[in-house]
């Protein structure tokens, strides 16, 4: 929580390059049928290594070992991994791609009961950032490490571009499908909110992280207001960029 607080003060700090990282969430408009599946993402041999890796991440983390031990059980050699160009980066990126996309099929069973009736779009937009928020709690507590990587300038911009997406896709799901002045700020707001909540969750230890949905209500519910998404903006970028810092030094990395 503490973390959180000095975000401002640690933003301020940084260099304007990264300050600039939320750029990438406007881009041009586009729906979830757009993106690309994980199919296209990852190759055959990849998303095998992959698969099989993600399965270490809650004992190893997003790290190499986990991809050596994940081509292992796949039936690769160790050195298959070197087909990973972005090494553990491939491995978040994987999580990110797959919770998101796993989204479509977990909408239909959310609202299945419901037929969608008598439910809004905010109140789906909700529901189902809330369930994507869910999907990290069997890796939560290595998602600083992830942080780290992800805080690498040269992945920076893919870590932001599928925060955009999933911003979209859960737009898309909840019934929004319209394109007019407000599509970008709907999508920067949900984004920007997202990550914030993201971040609190690494910190929250309350039972089912009841704290962390109650602080993403908040945060929906202040959504209107244009210092929110400035806010999460900061806490995103300074958050990212000093738990990245802190890792690579633990690592005895000169910075």
């Amino acid at each position: 929580m503490q973390a959180l607080r000095r975000t401002s003060a640690t933003l301020a700090a940084l260099p304007r390059r990264a300050a600039l990282v939320a750029r990438p969430i406007l881009a041009k408009p586009y729906h979830s049928y757009d993106h690309p599946s994980t199919q296209s993402s990852f190759n055959e041999t990849e998303t095998a290594i992959l698969d099989a890796a993600y399965k270490h991440v809650p004992d190893l983390g997003f790290s190499q070992a986990a991809l050596s031990r994940g081509a292992r059980d796949a039936g690769y050699l160790d050195m298959s991994t070197t087909a990973l160009q972005d090494g553990p980066f491939s491995l978040i990126r994987y999580h990110l791609v797959t919770r998101r996309e796993g989204l479509a099929a977990r909408s239909g069973e959310i609202f299945a009961g419901e037929g969608g009736q008598g439910v809004g779009v905010l109140d789906k937009v909700e529901r189902l950032t809330w369930e994507r928020l869910l999907g990290n709690r069997e890796v939560i507590h290595k998602w600083q490490e992830a942080l780290a990587i992800m805080a690498q300038p040269s992945y920076v911009p893919a870590s932001l571009k599928e925060l955009s997406s999933l911003a979209d896709e859960i737009w898309f799901l909840a019934g929004d499908k319209a394109v007019d002045p407000t599509w970008y700020t709907k999508r920067a707001s949900l984004s920007m909110i997202y990550a914030s909540s993201e971040l609190f969750m690494t910190t929250d230890k309350s039972h089912d992280f009841e704290e962390t949905r109650a602080f993403l209500q908040r945060r929906l519910d202040e959504s209107n207001k244009a210092s929110g998404v400035l806010g999460a903006v900061g806490e995103w970028v300074g958050f990212t960029a000093n738990a990245g810092l802190n890792v690579l030094r633990s690592k005895g990395v000169r910075i």
